[in-house]
């Protein structure tokens, strides 16, 4: 995001192909109309078009459209499993999964920032110096986050193993690693902030309900794929749950408002500016 907050050319065109359901292609027509709604020039958009291409992260299709790219798709597809966060959930015993990153290097900003968001989307937090750990209550163990994190960008030089019978103090460090009551008021504060707006989506106009519903509903939906996925007591288990439900709600709200929008720009004659209403 920008110091203002605003999405930028990137971010929304990675943001509206990630959003087709089935990987399905967007005309540059559709793209460029789209990130005017943002206060996005076309020439930024267009150069933005050309540079995601050039890293791989779109790709081009025919007549002028584009998808997702080989180089994202890895992380996309990671990212599209948030509908189904809950459904990873398992009983905890009270044990951990623990990811050690000594061996790792710290030289490569790259390594770096793909190790970190690989950690932070798995909810692993630090408990001692490039010891990392979580809560072992997702299904498929130690092997399941094993092969998630490296699929995202952990280097397989990471040891990831199980452990319990932690002395008194690390158990009571293990406690506070996750800030339990921010996470429980995020959850309502941002439900309640959906399910307002939902209740007057009606009343906007599409182009103003179109943006407003990319912008709500990419924060939300980044919340559920960055959350740690807590096991109770640690976390309000039913005010995520009821969060989550009303994220899906919102997202297909969305979905449908845009495809609306997408026929709209499909009929619109060529010479529309930004700005003109739409009929």
């Amino acid at each position: 995001m920008s110091r203002e907050g605003a999405p930028n050319a990137r971010q929304i065109v990675m943001g509206l192909l990630q959003a087709e359901e089935e990987g399905e292609a967007l005309s540059s027509r559709q793209i460029v109309a789209a990130c005017r709604l943002f206060g996005i020039t076309e020439n930024n958009a267009r150069v933005a078009l050309a540079r995601l291409s050039a890293a791989g992260l779109i790709a081009s299709g025919e007549r002028g459209s584009y998808q997702l790219g080989e180089a994202a798709t890895v992380l996309a597809g990671d990212v599209a499993t948030w509908r189904d966060a809950e459904a990873r959930l398992a009983q905890w015993t009270g044990r951990y999964v623990m990811v050690h990153c000594g061996p790792l290097g710290r030289t490569d900003r790259t390594a770096l920032r793909r190790r970190q968001r690989a950690l932070e989307m798995l909810g692993l937090r630090e408990l001692e110096r490039d010891l990392f750990v979580r809560p072992d209550n997702l299904i498929g163990g130690a092997d399941a986050i094993r092969r998630r994190l490296y699929a995202l960008g952990l280097e397989s030089e990471a040891a990831v193993f199980i452990a319990s019978d932690f002395d008194a103090e690390r158990e009571g460090r293990l406690r506070t690693l996750w800030d339990s009551e921010a996470l429980n008021q995020r959850y309502l504060r941002q439900r309640e902030q959906l399910e307002r707006w939902l209740e007057k989506a009606d009343q906007l106009e599409l182009e103003d309900a179109a943006r407003e519903s990319f912008l709500l509903g990419g924060r939300a939906i980044r919340q559920i794929v960055f959350d740690p996925l807590l096991p109770a007591p640690l976390v309000d288990a039913q005010a995520r749950h009821a969060f989550v439900n009303t994220v899906k709600k919102f997202d297909r709200a969305g979905y449908a408002l845009w495809q609306r929008l997408y026929q709209q720009y499909a009929l619109a004659p060529e010479d529309r500016r930004p700005g003109q209403a739409l009929q």
